[in-house]
């Protein structure tokens, strides 16, 4: 008996397959999303500095201003470069650079006099992801190589009895990157598979061929069994594919944890989220009852965030609504 389940569960699941094969339209969805979108979104969540362009005019030309330009290279600021004060307004109109240092005359001599000398950082806001962040980062740089250079010389006023260094372990260099391209693809992994499985539901329903099936000497166990695995397992090989070739080879992130167990993982997650996509689907009466219900649903959503908790006649109309 349990044999004779088994390969109806086999049968039907190739004949999802197959259905899905033919469907062109869901097959470019599962391309694209696990492919250009998992790159547009681990680029986008990417915050920190890459490679911003500064310049630094240096007046003093002594030991303190050299270990500050040595302090700024990659990956989170290019090369410096040496201008003069009359290059800052040119080079930040162009773009050539997003930020410009300027240490003034007799810096080191002011700082070991104990005196507070001002350092100026023009700063392209255009680019305002990078504008805030870049302001804290040449910040900390320059006041670690102030310290620093007070600590060698022996006029620091306190040094700490433990130096505390940091190491980051998987990421070394913050990059959002490498968390985003992986996030994603459960992002994918979940949305994806109960949009299949829904999918699969309400094509059979509206081509009239779920009724068929239930008069067949089939269980609706066996019918929604069929559907688990069969987009299941559409589901688990894209992210596989997705995890190789995007995350690892487009993007270049290093995979430090185990892929088989990932994978394993996302088999169990992919039970529910399959199970949800076939009772979402099961409540509509029709593919466009389901969309115009969906449809609805939304503006009254849209509608109630947008009403004034305060306005009494407002909170009416919503009541109305539903």
């Amino acid at each position: 008996m349990t044999t004779r389940r088994d390969a109806k569960i086999a049968q039907l699941g190739i004949k999802e397959l197959r259905a899905l094969w033919h469907d062109k339209g869901m097959l470019v969805v599962l391309i694209v999303s696990f492919s250009l979108n998992i790159q547009a979104a681990a680029l986008a969540s990417r915050r920190e500095l890459h490679n911003a362009p500064i310049a630094i005019v240096d007046q003093d030309r002594t030991a303190l201003s050299g270990h500050i330009v040595n302090a700024f290279y990659p990956p989170r600021f290019r090369r410096p470069a040496l201008i003069e004060r009359t290059d800052i307004d040119a080079g930040l109109d162009t773009g050539r650079y997003t930020f410009v240092l300027d240490i003034p005359p007799d810096f080191q001599r002011d700082v070991l006099a104990g005196r507070q000398p001002a350092l100026q950082v023009n700063i392209d806001a255009t680019q305002m992801t990078q504008a805030f962040t870049g302001d804290t980062y040449i910040r900390n740089i320059v006041s670690g190589e102030i310290g620093g250079f007070l600590q060698r010389v022996g006029r620091a006023d306190v040094t700490p009895p433990v130096p505390l260094t940091a190491h980051v372990r998987f990421n070394p260099n913050l990059d959002g990157t490498w968390f985003g391209g992986v996030m994603e693809i459960i992002n994918m992994i979940t949305m994806l598979s109960i949009i299949l499985t829904g999918a699969a539901v309400l094509r059979e329903r509206e081509h009239g061929t779920l009724e068929h099936l239930l008069v067949m000497p089939l269980r609706p166990f066996e019918i929604m069994a069929a559907k688990v695995w069969a987009n299941g397992l559409v589901i688990l090989v894209a992210a596989a594919l997705s995890l190789r070739i995007v995350v690892q080879g487009w993007l270049g992130v290093p995979i430090a944890g185990s892929i088989p167990l990932f994978l394993f993982g996302t088999t169990l997650h992919l039970f529910s989220t399959t199970s949800i996509g076939i009772s979402a689907a099961r409540k509509g009466s029709s593919p466009r009852n389901r969309s115009v219900s969906l449809t609805e649903r939304w503006k009254i959503r849209i509608v109630e965030s947008a009403t004034p908790a305060g306005n009494p006649s407002s909170r009416s109309v919503s009541k109305g609504m539903r």
